[in-house]
């Protein structure tokens, strides 16, 4: 387990100064959701978080896994766990943890669920299966994002991780729906970070390379394939997404901040990138609305 600990900013409306050095939870807590939070990454998140002192509200598909890893993070940290059986690629998924979290404050939101179990030709599948993948990859996490996002930026702090993949650069056969899901994450937390920046709020696009799943290697099973070698741990990849947090809005977590490595950018440069964007935008939109 890792303790983390964060630099706040001063808000811009006030003097400049030193960076302040804030807890994990003062600064995410006292509440965190996972969605996608039964295994891999997902429960690796749980764990680190939970370790941190916040407590947490874990979403996915499957009840007994969630059970499991709230009794496990309960023993572990001595934290609050709820728990809720919620198909993210259901229309209602929003709405359904929105009613599971009622009144707690949450500091932090992850979105994890979001992974590809079709691996084939766009128009081998019924178009349904695709619908489902966007649902789960693009609609929820928006609607989570714009739910939750609306009282961090009222409360000036929290975060949220939207846990991508390395598709987003890039498609190919196989891949059509979901790394044009990903791209659209990507772009969508870069825009979100610079907005929301200003009053406090972090945001990350966590871009994974191939990670130790059980969702990856069950659909290597159902394509009778072998495991790739150097498969990347959920621990190190959740372990990067927490650090990089304060830093957005993309971290590839095979390479460092200043690396290009196999991307078009580094992350360094999407965020210079951005910054450009944001000053450029002004001339057309106007100032930051105002929370």
């Amino acid at each position: 387990m890792h303790s983390f600990r964060c630099a706040i900013k001063n808000p811009p409306e006030q003097e400049q100064g030193e960076e302040r050095i804030v807890s994990f939870i003062e600064k995410y807590g006292p509440w965190a959701v996972i969605a996608g939070a039964s295994e891999g990454t997902g429960r690796a998140f749980a764990r680190q978080i939970a370790a941190a002192g916040v407590n947490c509200i874990l979403i996915a598909r499957r009840e007994a896994p969630l059970l499991e890893l709230a009794a496990t993070l309960r023993a572990e940290s001595g934290v609050e766990c709820i728990t809720a059986s919620i198909d993210l690629a259901g229309p209602d998924a929003s709405e359904r943890i929105a009613e599971v979290v009622g009144a707690r404050e949450v500091g932090l939101y992850i979105s994890n669920a979001g992974s590809d179990p079709n691996g084939s030709f766009f128009l081998d599948q019924d178009v349904e299966a695709w619908v489902d993948l966007v649902n789960r990859n693009v609609l929820t996490s928006l609607r989570c994002s714009h739910y939750f996002g609306r009282a961090m930026r009222a409360r000036g702090r929290g975060g949220i991780i939207l846990v991508g993949s390395g598709a987003c650069y890039g498609s190919g056969p196989n891949l059509a729906v979901y790394s044009g899901s990903k791209a659209f994450e990507l772009c969508f937390s870069e825009g979100l970070w610079a907005e929301l920046a200003p009053h406090g709020v972090d945001v990350l696009s966590l871009v994974m390379t191939t990670t130790d799943t059980p969702a990856l290697h069950e659909l290597l099973a159902k394509k009778g394939l072998a495991a790739p070698p150097n498969l990347m741990a959920p621990e190190a990849v959740a372990k990067a997404g927490l650090e990089r947090l304060p830093y957005g809005p993309v971290h590839n977590v095979w390479l460092a901040d200043d690396e290009i490595g196999n991307v078009p950018s580094s992350a360094a440069q999407r965020r210079e990138r951005v910054n450009m964007i944001a000053q450029a935008s002004k001339a057309v939109f106007g100032g930051k609305k105002e929370g």
